[in-house]
């Protein structure tokens, strides 16, 4: 399989910056040029500065594009850009990204602006990958990746759907890095001085759980019909976000049927074929902790992990401190890493199930 040149919307931030790491070996896609803002625009890329902990991989030395230039477009295009990444504020993104697709450039996008809208799929792989079947439509090749949040609570419900979900209550922490780099490298708020507060977070979290668990009709979702309880909160820790979960259901239940439910969830196989795919959706263990466990590929963790090498670790969501609540309810921890499985890893995961099942050319 030839690798699709690709560029990746996202110079300096995080998940751009995720992005381009993960591109660099990839089998399947080839960033051929990056596109960012004014303040980068015409910068060679390796004297963007590098955020992430990793070291930069030794990638081209590529000029960055301005994405708002009334040339950005056929610049990809002279550049034969088959494939675009976004990781664009949602603003900009409202700019972009449909000119792209409509110039024929199919855009996977880890921005916030278009998720939701008709036609426009809303995908976790191992959630509701049916919904991929919207992509391609007269709006263009698009499709989005999920609020980061949502990943360790709607991927672990994925294996519960056949008890019967009633009601999720869920409280989130929240790393820094979720916020971008500019937070993450606060001192203030690695030392405490951080308000918990993450305006709006929680609604997101909300609709997008409802939408993904949701029937696809004619490209339209009609939301799932269970209830929904929110609170979000960022803390003081680099990476991760871990959220605590009560799930009421419909059928009995018990320890025992649970722990089979999460270690019986799998991939279909299109999805198991894709090289961002983990061994296994979940990960489960005992009980959970924030730092050696967030780099997961599904069966084993890493502390010493090569992202740009090694596309599943920090793609699973690890699952811990299940506890009874009653025969109908119970309550678990899910983690997962942000920036990789909730933002550059899922959405680049998205591409990779859309190329394999033939979804944009193959040729």
């Amino acid at each position: 399989m030839r690798r699709r040149p690709s560029v990746v919307l996202g110079a300096s931030g995080l998940v751009g910056q995720r992005m381009q790491q993960r591109l660099h070996n990839h089998p399947w896609f080839e960033m051929k040029a990056v596109g960012g803002s004014a303040s980068t625009a015409g910068t060679l890329l390796d004297d963007v500065p590098w955020r992430l902990q990793e070291n930069r991989p030794d990638m081209a030395s590529l000029v960055v594009h301005d994405v708002l230039s009334t040339s950005f477009v056929q610049e990809m295009l002279d550049l034969d850009i088959e494939v675009a990444f976004s990781c664009l504020p949602s603003d900009v993104a409202e700019r972009i990204e449909s000119v792209m697709t409509q110039a024929g450039i199919a855009v996977f996008s880890n921005s916030s602006h278009h998720r939701g809208e008709e036609g426009i799929p809303l995908v976790i792989p191992d959630v509701n990958p049916s919904h991929m079947v919207a992509f391609s439509t007269s709006k263009g090749a698009h499709a989005c990746g999920t609020n980061c949040t949502l990943v360790p609570l709607a991927v672990p419900l994925a294996a519960l759907r056949g008890f019967g979900i009633q009601k999720v209550s869920m409280r989130s922490e929240q790393a820094l890095s979720g916020a971008g780099w500019r937070l993450l490298y606060n001192q203030d708020a690695h030392s405490g001085h951080l308000s918990p507060d993450i305006p709006g977070e929680a609604e997101k979290v909300s609709e997008e759980l409802l939408h993904v668990f949701g029937k696809l009709e004619h490209q339209h979702v009609s939301p799932a019909a269970f209830g929904v309880e929110v609170h979000c909160q960022r803390v003081a820790r680099p990476d991760g976000h871990q959220v605590y979960v009560e799930v009421e259901f419909s059928e009995p239940v018990t320890r025992e049927s649970i722990t089979e439910a999460f270690s019986s969830h799998d991939w279909d196989s299109d999805t198991k074929s894709c090289p961002s795919t983990p061994h296994r959706p979940l990960h489960l263990v005992e009980r959970i902790d924030v730092y050696e466990h967030l780099w997961s590929d599904g069966i084993q963790f890493t502390t010493n992990p090569d992202p740009s090498i090694n596309l599943k670790t920090g793609m699973a969501v690890v699952i811990g401190n299940i506890e009874m609540r009653s025969s109908h309810s119970f309550s678990f921890s899910g983690y997962s890493h942000n920036t990789i499985r909730g933002a550059a890893g899922g959405t680049l995961l998205l591409a990779e199930l859309a190329l394999i099942q033939g979804r944009f050319s193959k040729a």
